[in-house]
């Protein structure tokens, strides 16, 4: 194997094809990158540990095609330390010699037939806009589980029916929706898949400056593989299986009280009012007419407390937060206002956006967060 490839071109595919390597693989070809090069002049980058795998194709001058398997870590690294200058790749004997200007590797190869065949990517499902992807994916993950002993909830539930897609996490103390549209393959496309948080959002991140991302899921004997892709770069992924709880009925239908703040002031004054905050105790927040309180720290402990400029519809109320999970919330939000809407002191709290301080909340994006009950 013989090939010469630009090294921006090299390090940018090495990196995205190379990142979801484990790092501990359960046998040692896991830990590679396969590389195949084809005398029609490109070359494809591969990886699997048999849930998610990537492939990436790039042009290339080449000479001698071939397939070989060599660390995937190491030829990342390589490859973005190198010059700006053309990288020649060679197959010598059991090794490869990568050279770049004055700069010479040599990487020891693994066995390439004891490597698994990776995945094929499933029939197209439909198309969705990147840079939307990626802001909803973003929005919604912050709510899914980091506690893997629950798989069910580090996931991201995707429900697709015809044009729209909804998107929904929880941790048990708060919950994510978020609606989008995309373009289906067939107009009447109902399913629904689990996908881990982790790998969606890595997928829509790599992928959602490309433009168009293609959405393929399989369904056969129901939906268990789900593929992106987007600039001539595959991923695929094992879905997370098992029953997603009914979160949907946690949103609640009626909110006889609802409050109205500037989304980013509100954030600020969180953040500085936390500072006093103890790990795990939480930040208050008192709605009255015309303002919102927000303190924390109590007794002989520091404390801290700042009024901000808000509107109430209906009684005043108090509620209190785990600070970092109201930061959440606050930071997924894209609008200049966000609208609290309560039922009761101690029931969930939905957070929608606005555009304006009155006026209709925008429905598209609603997090709701579980307050901490705490002493009047």
């Amino acid at each position: 194997m013989r090939f010469r490839v630009e090294r921006d071109v090299l390090a940018d595919a090495v990196t995205w094809t190379a990142r979801s390597l484990p790092t501990r693989p359960p046998v040692p070809v896991l830990a590679g990158v396969r590389i195949e090069a084809d005398a029609t002049g490109s070359i494809q980058l591969s990886s699997f540990d048999y849930e998610v795998s990537a492939r990436s194709q790039i042009p290339a001058d080449v000479s001698e095609p071939g397939t070989v398997l060599v660390s995937g870590r190491l030829l990342a690294e390589i490859s973005r330390a190198l010059p700006a200058k053309p990288v020649d790749v060679v197959l010598e004997g059991t090794k490869v010699v990568v050279t770049c200007g004055a700069s010479r590797f040599t990487l020891l190869t693994m066995p390439v037939e004891d490597y698994p065949n990776l995945p094929a990517m499933p029939p197209v499902s439909g198309t969705v806009d990147g840079e939307e992807l990626t802001h909803a994916v973003a929005q919604v993950s912050v709510a899914a589980s980091r506690d893997d002993t629950l798989p069910l909830l580090t996931g991201v539930r995707v429900e697709i029916e015809g044009e729209k897609v909804t998107l929904l996490a929880t941790d048990r103390y708060r919950l994510a929706l978020r609606e989008l549209t995309w373009k289906p393959a067939t107009p009447d496309i109902s399913t629904v898949a689990l996908v881990r948080a982790r790998t969606l959002s890595d997928a829509a991140k790599s992928l959602g400056s490309a433009g168009d991302v293609t959405v393929a899921l399989s369904t056969g004997g129901g939906v268990d593989l789900i593929g992106f892709e987007a600039a001539g770069r595959h991923t695929t992924s094992l879905l997370v299986d098992g029953d997603y709880p009914a979160v949907r009925r946690l949103f609640p239908d009626e909110t006889p009280i609802h409050a109205v703040v500037g989304t980013q002031q509100l954030a600020d004054a969180a953040k500085r009012v936390a500072l006093v905050a103890e790990r795990n105790t939480p930040i208050r927040l008192s709605f009255s007419e015309g303002q919102v309180v927000l303190d924390a720290g109590q007794g002989d402990d520091a404390q801290a407390s700042e009024a901000l400029e808000s509107t109430l519809v209906g009684e005043e109320i108090s509620v209190a937060f785990n600070p970092q999970f109201l930061l959440d919330g606050l930071g997924a939000l894209d609008t200049p206002f966000v609208r609290l809407s309560f039922t009761h002191p101690n029931k969930p709290v939905e957070f929608t956006g606005q555009g304006s301080l009155e006026g209709d909340d925008d429905q598209h994006y609603r997090y709701l967060l579980v307050p901490i009950r705490f002493a009047s």
